[in-house]
C-alpha cells in the first residue's frame, strides 16, 4: 500500500514475523522530485507559449509585410516599363536590380507564410490518394515541366493517411527541387514506394547533379543553400517545408544522394489501414505510368 503525502510517499507492506502480523513502513522524501516535475511542467508552459508566439509573430509578419511591398514592386515595374532604355546603363542597372530585389523579397515572404501555415493550421489527415496529389503537383508546376522536358515516371501509388493539399504541397517541392537542380543530360524522375509496416516509404529519385552526403541534413534548414543564387534562384524553404509537412504526418524525410550521381529523397506517411490489402497489391503491380512533358 502507497499513502501519498504533500511532500512524501508512505510505502507499508504487510509481514508475518513469527506467526504475529505487522507492516515494514518505508517513509520517502520526494520534495526534491515534486520541485523538478514542476519546474519541468513549467518549462514545457513556457516553451509552448513562446512557440505559439513565434508563429504567430511570423504568420503576421510575413502577411501584414506583403502589402507595401507590393506597392513597392509595383511602383518600381511600372518605372521600368516607362523609362527603361531612356535613361543611362547605369540607371537601367539599378532598376532591374530593385525590381528582382522586390520580386525575390515576395517570394520569401511567401515561402514564409506557406511555413508559418503549417504550424498554426497542422494537418487535417484523411484517406488520400497519392496518385491525385502526384497529378496536382504535376498540373502546377506545368510550366516548368515543359521548359526542362522532364520526363516524370511512377509507380502506382497507394492511399495514405494525410492532408490532401500538404502532401501535394511536398510532392510539388520535391518535383521543382529535382528539375531546379538538373544536370546537362535528360532530366528522368521517377516516384516509387515501398511497404513499411503501418507506413509507406514513399521516394522521388532523379538524375541530377545530386549534393555531397555531408550537406544531405543541412539542406532540410530554413534558409539553407548550397549554392548561390545567381546559379540557382530560391530562397532555401523548399525542403524545410517538406520536412515540417512529413514530420505533422508522424512521418520522417531524409535524402540520399553522391556529387553528380543524382538523388533520391525519402518520406514515410501512415498507411490506409481499411484499404491495405488493396494498396499493397498496387503497389507490387510495378507498373510505371508516365507523364510527359506537358
Amino acid at each position: 500500500m502507497a499513502i501519498s503525502r504533500p511532500n512524501s510517499l508512505v510505502v507499508a507492506t504487510k509481514l508475518s514475523i513469527g506467526g504475529s502480523a505487522c507492516a515494514n513502513v518505508t517513509i520517502l522524501d520526494i520534495t526534491e522530485q515534486k520541485r523538478t516535475a514542476a519546474t519541468l511542467a513549467q518549462h514545457a508552459v513556457e516553451l509552448q507559449r513562446s512557440n505559439k508566439d513565434l508563429e504567430q509573430f511570423a504568420y503576421v509578419a510575413s502577411h501584414d509585410l506583403q502589402e507595401p511591398l507590393r506597392a513597392v514592386a509595383g511602383c518600381v515595374q511600372l518605372l521600368q516599363r516607362r523609362y527603361q532604355g531612356h535613361l543611362d546603363a547605369a540607371a537601367d542597372e539599378l532598376i532591374h536590380h530593385i525590381v528582382d530585389g522586390a520580386a525575390r523579397m515576395q517570394k520569401l515572404i511567401e515561402d514564409l507564410l506557406a511555413y508559418s501555415r503549417l504550424n498554426t493550421k497542422g494537418a487535417r489527415r484523411s484517406v488520400t490518394d497519392t496518385e491525385r496529389a502526384l497529378a496536382v503537383a504535376c498540373s502546377n508546376l506545368q510550366v516548368a515541366i515543359a521548359e526542362s522536358q522532364v520526363q516524370i515516371t511512377h509507380d502506382p501509388l497507394p492511399a495514405v493517411q494525410a492532408d490532401a493539399g500538404q502532401l501535394a504541397l511536398l510532392l510539388q517541392n520535391l518535383l521543382s527541387n529535382a528539375i531546379k537542380f538538373r544536370s546537362a543530360n535528360p532530366l528522368q524522375i521517377h516516384i516509387g514506394v515501398e511497404r513499411a509496416n503501418d507506413y509507406w516509404r514513399v521516394f522521388v529519385r532523379d538524375n541530377g547533379i545530386g549534393l555531397e552526403p555531408q550537406y544531405a541534413d543541412r539542406i532540410f534548414r530554413i534558409f539553407q543553400r548550397l549554392h548561390t543564387r545567381t546559379e540557382y534562384p530560391g530562397t532555401g524553404m523548399g525542403l524545410a517545408i517538406c520536412q515540417k509537412i512529413v514530420e505533422q504526418h508522424g512521418g520522417e524525410i531524409w535524402v540520399e544522394s553522391e556529387l553528380g550521381t543524382g538523388a533520391t529523397f525519402y518520406f514515410t506517411l501512415p498507411a490506409n489501414e481499411t484499404n491495405k490489402s488493396a494498396a499493397t497489391k498496387r503497389a507490387n503491380e510495378h507498373l510505371g505510368v508516365r507523364y510527359g512533358a506537358l
